[in-house]
């Protein structure tokens, strides 16, 4: 289980690094797609709760340092979502389109869930999601394209591939 932890952690800090210093440059709108968080769901559904978390804080303790956001914001956020995300291990099959779609989608609303009720009781240190805004549905939309793609690859990398019994 350590061993999947620290290449979910390996593989979302470069998609941090790549989020951060990349995309911005080639960015649509100014949005960029969150494919750590897309990382993040793939590991806990397929590695269960536990993988989940402690690679949900890793990960986010390290984006808390690449981003302008409070420390410990990310942390909390992808914990959270990794751990609901991993509740779902084994539960549905994990074909190559649908689930990741659907996956990544509903961990993209439930990360600006959490912010916006962060932001409700922090004020505007903690930036929030609009859900009326256009750049939230961008990004949204971003999410929910790009997480085939990653789903695909990530079941090819053995490490992350859950333990056969």
């Amino acid at each position: 289980m350590s061993k999947r932890i620290i290449w979910t952690v390996i593989f979302c800090v470069a998609a941090g690094i790549l989020q951060s210093a990349v995309f911005p440059k080639i960015a649509l709108f100014k949005v960029i797609p969150d494919l750590s968080l897309c990382i993040l769901v793939f590991a806990a559904y397929t590695n269960g709760t536990m993988t989940g978390q402690v690679s949900g804080f890793f990960s986010g303790l390290f984006l808390d340092f690449l981003s302008a956001a409070p420390l410990g914001l990310n942390c909390l956020v992808r914990t959270l979502i990794g751990a609901l995300a991993g509740v779902f291990k084994g539960a549905f099959f994990l074909d190559i389109i649908f689930m990741p779609v659907i996956l990544c989608s509903l961990a993209t609303i439930i990360k600006a869930l959490i912010l916006f009720i962060i932001n409700l009781f922090m004020g505007h240190t903690v930036p929030a999601y609009s859900f009326l805004s256009s750049l939230f549905w961008i990004e949204f939309g971003l999410n929910v394209v790009s997480a085939p793609f990653l789903f695909f690859l990530l079941k090819r990398f053995r490490p992350l591939a859950p333990g056969r019994s």
